[in-house]
């Protein structure tokens, strides 16, 4: 007969006392994982340039971008230019007073892509006849009045580089990549690190359906980047023709920084942009008092010397709407950080970036009372 060595109960209680300690070890370190993550979340307007700060971090803390990833963004490349020509033709008839092309022989190519306006497929010929209306001076006049309508930001960067982008050879650059304009919607999580941190950054849908989304991601945020398209003072918001984006921006911000659940966040100001910003001030068509009142009698509290007064002056009156929020109530349990930046200039976010860690360690020894 056989003998079978049979488990005792001590030796069922020893695996099990194992199996707890290997189990609790694991949460252990999860916990400890999870406590030592920067969580970021990137809120603002719709087109203030959130998505491209994420997509900086990838060039600068995750590799870039994958040759494959580029192949598949010439469709929204295309798509960009598309959506570009066709909102500033559509609009040369609608805006008042109206504009005419320069040229005749340019009419044969804007009824082209009037027809073609929404097809999913480009060929060449639909790329020569943009590129025909691109050259067209009443074309461009219409873009110089852009604010009047409604147009994506990277209208003109790639109505320039149309005669590249239609060659079959083709292959984005990275700063396509950071120009390219696609909507988002929903939550995207971009995750990257930095001298062994770990940061998880949350990019989320701005337009205004989009927004009730937001709160879904307020549990255990370590800070607030909170975007603003500086440029926008004289544009009106997509899904509201009625409203001015930068009114809509600070809004926005007043409502985030006194909603209740994020009382202790503080906020990273990232006041973008500022290229157009700085090409619309020294144009001096759009004045800023024109559509914010209280400019005429601003006086700027600082002086830089590399660049125009008036550039300056707008910038700070700019940043000044948002900081006189943040300091209204003098409650002292979050706080505001203004930087300006340049979402599409790789070496301006990498230095505002480097500059907020400081600022967003600190915030992370708070959340878990270290400091």
């Amino acid at each position: 007969m056989g003998c079978f060595k049979v488990k005792s109960n001590d030796d069922d209680e020893r695996e099990r006392i194992e199996t707890s300690k290997r189990i609790d070890k694991e949460l252990g370190k999860c916990k400890q994982e999870y406590r030592s993550t920067h969580r970021l979340l990137l809120l603002g307007a719709g087109e203030s340039g959130k998505s491209t700060v994420v997509k900086q971090m990838r060039i600068l803390h995750v590799n870039g971008f994958s040759d494959e990833e580029k192949k598949r963004k010439i469709a929204d490349i295309k798509r960009n230019i598309r959506d570009g020509i066709i909102s500033i033709i559509s609009a040369m008839s609608e805006i008042n007073p109206p504009v005419h092309l320069h040229h005749p022989e340019s009419q044969p190519s804007f009824d082209y892509c009037v027809n073609k306006k929404h097809e999913q497929e480009y060929d060449d010929v639909f790329f020569s006849h943009v590129s025909r209306l691109w050259k067209d001076p009443g074309v461009q006049e219409c873009y110089d009045r852009s604010h009047e309508y409604q147009l994506i930001d990277c209208a003109k960067y790639f109505l320039d580089k149309v005669d590249d982008v239609r060659t079959p050879d083709y292959a984005p650059s990275s700063q396509d990549m950071l120009r390219c304009r696609v909507l988002t919607q929903g939550i995207f999580e971009t995750r990257f690190t930095i001298e062994k941190v770990n940061f998880h950054m949350f990019d989320v849908g701005g337009q205004r359906d989009e927004r009730r989304k937001w709160i879904q991601c307020f549990n255990d945020v370590t800070a607030i980047i909170f975007v603003v398209a500086s440029s926008s003072y004289n544009m009106m918001l997509r899904e509201d023709n009625s409203q001015n984006r930068l009114e809509e921006a600070v809004h926005l911000f007043q409502t985030i920084w006194n909603n209740r659940w994020l009382k202790t966040i503080s906020v990273i100001l990232f006041l973008n942009k500022q290229d157009l910003l700085r090409e619309k001030i020294l144009l001096g068509k759009s004045k800023l008092e024109d559509y914010f009142e209280d400019y005429k009698g601003y006086v700027c509290p600082e002086k830089v010397n590399d660049e125009p007064a008036s550039v300056t002056s707008a910038k700070y009156f700019i940043r000044d709407l948002f900081i006189r929020i943040s300091t209204a109530t003098g409650e002292g349990k979050h706080y505001c950080y203004p930087h300006f930046t340049c979402a599409v200039d790789t070496e301006n976010i990498k230095r505002v970036f480097n500059d907020c860690r400081d600022i967003i360690q600190r915030m992370h020894l708070r959340q878990y009372e270290l400091i």
